[in-house]
């Protein structure tokens, strides 16, 4: 009976159904931080504007590092870097997916580290496109249209990587599942014309 209840609550957004708990409270502070300290840091932490600058820019730098190389691997198994060819110079995506099916034998897929990873991922670029085009309306400062440029720059750079990742592990799946099959129809096939010739 337990267990049915704890599978009728995967994939909601409660930290408790976590697999990774730790990571997920990591990877969502730093998402709501450096917004947080960017909205309110002038008004209750400090009077100066370049403390909240420089906090607000490693927390989002903080971000795109721990996102990248930790929170998508641990929530979602997905990892991207950035490689440059060293005869050419000319930079590729790489990207990685683990197998998260649970046929291979490793880790489930848990629906509630999914929900919460794409869900912040999405959501930070369209709060920093909305700030943006408030500090636009609002003539703010070319400094603090800087610090809006920065954000958008790291956090969608994390989300076309991330999008992309998903897609390329996706489309790898269904290539090695009709390559299993295609596999097992040619082990059928094979038999049988083995039997039909043999008599």
């Amino acid at each position: 009976m337990e267990n049915q209840a704890q599978q009728s609550k995967q994939g909601d957004l409660h930290w408790r159904l976590s697999s990774h708990p730790i990571t997920l409270l990591f990877f969502l502070g730093f998402r709501m931080s450096s917004l947080l300290i960017y909205l309110f840091g002038l008004w209750f932490f400090t009077s100066s504007f370049v403390l909240v600058f420089i906090v607000t820019l490693l927390l989002l730098a903080a971000d795109f590092y721990y996102l990248k190389n930790i929170a998508g691997r641990r929530l979602v198994g997905l990892r991207w870097w950035n490689e440059v060819d060293t005869t050419s110079g000319d930079s590729h995506w790489v990207f990685e997916s683990q197998d998260r099916s649970g046929d291979s034998g490793g880790p489930v897929q848990n629906a509630t580290d999914k929900r919460f990873f794409w869900l912040a991922l999405y959501a930070q670029p369209g709060l920093w496109v909305g700030l943006a085009i408030f500090a636009l309306v609002r003539l703010e400062s070319p400094i603090w249209l800087s610090l809006n440029a920065i954000a958008l720059i790291l956090t969608i750079t994390n989300t076309l990587a991330f999008s992309r990742c998903d897609k390329f592990s996706q489309a790898s799946t269904l290539a090695s599942s009709a390559m299993y099959s295609g596999g097992i129809a040619k082990t059928l096939a094979g038999g049988m014309f083995s039997r039909l010739f043999g008599r």
